[in-house]
């Protein structure tokens, strides 16, 4: 199973890491770790010399400025840039079927090794489409992805989409994690969930975390 880079979220998870073949979703506001989330795993798979493909709208100068305030070196190995701008494939989220053509190429070039695709995030994929449309673009992906030994892992903002579009996308994927954060008089406390994860049994508490430079802390959350 490929770990999720953190010793503490893959013991949360029940197992070594998130399940073969599958497809992770991490729901959470902003400025709450998902995307150190998706560093940490993308990192953890250029440790194994696995082919790690990172798909986002930002700059790889902006991705990589904020991949080394969580402490993660890239000085020797980076993964295949799907970005805006200065990666290997222009990422453009209003022509979805140039997305899924070149994902499918590099699931068909690579297959021979294990993989990992890190899209951040799926926002604005439903702010400049139709729901309906993302989720079949979406279902067909992640059929796709499990024709390999391939984990596709995504975020989505937590408050721009309505909980019939949440409800929906949680149903597309094999783990959801949940970040959210919890008003403790004048502190935010973050606090994690896992909704669900294939092979393991339901959470239904949540969990106090932090992520540091130094990795992941988590612990029983107690009001």
């Amino acid at each position: 199973m490929p770990s999720s880079g953190y010793v503490a979220l893959d013991k949360l998870i029940g197992s070594d890491g998130y399940p073969d073949r599958s497809a992770i979703l991490v729901i959470g506001p902003p400025g709450i770790g998902k995307e150190a989330l998706g560093y940490r795993f993308t990192y953890s798979g250029l440790q194994r010399g696995e082919f790690c493909l990172y798909g986002t709208t930002l700059t790889v100068r902006d991705v990589l400025h904020d991949i080394r305030a969580f402490g993660v070196d890239t000085s020797e190995k980076v993964p295949f840039w799907f970005s805006s701008e200065g990666g290997q494939l222009i990422y453009d989220v209003s022509d979805l079927s140039n997305i899924s053509y070149n994902l499918k190429d590099i699931l068909k070039k690579n297959g021979d090794q294990r993989i990992r695709i890190v899209i951040d995030s799926f926002s604005p994929f439903l702010m400049l489409n139709a729901p309906e449309t993302i989720y079949k673009f979406l279902a067909q992906l992640i059929l796709e992805v499990k024709r390999y030994d391939a984990v596709l892992f995504g975020t989505i903002e937590e408050g721009m989409h309505v909980p019939q579009v949440i409800a929906a996308m949680q149903q597309l994927f094999d783990g959801v994690i949940e970040l959210k954060f919890f008003e403790d008089g004048l502190r935010l406390v973050p606090l994690l969930r896992v909704r669900k994860m294939r092979g393991a049994p339901p959470e239904a508490g949540y969990y106090n975390f932090s992520i540091t430079r130094n990795g992941m802390e988590v612990s029983a959350f107690v009001k």
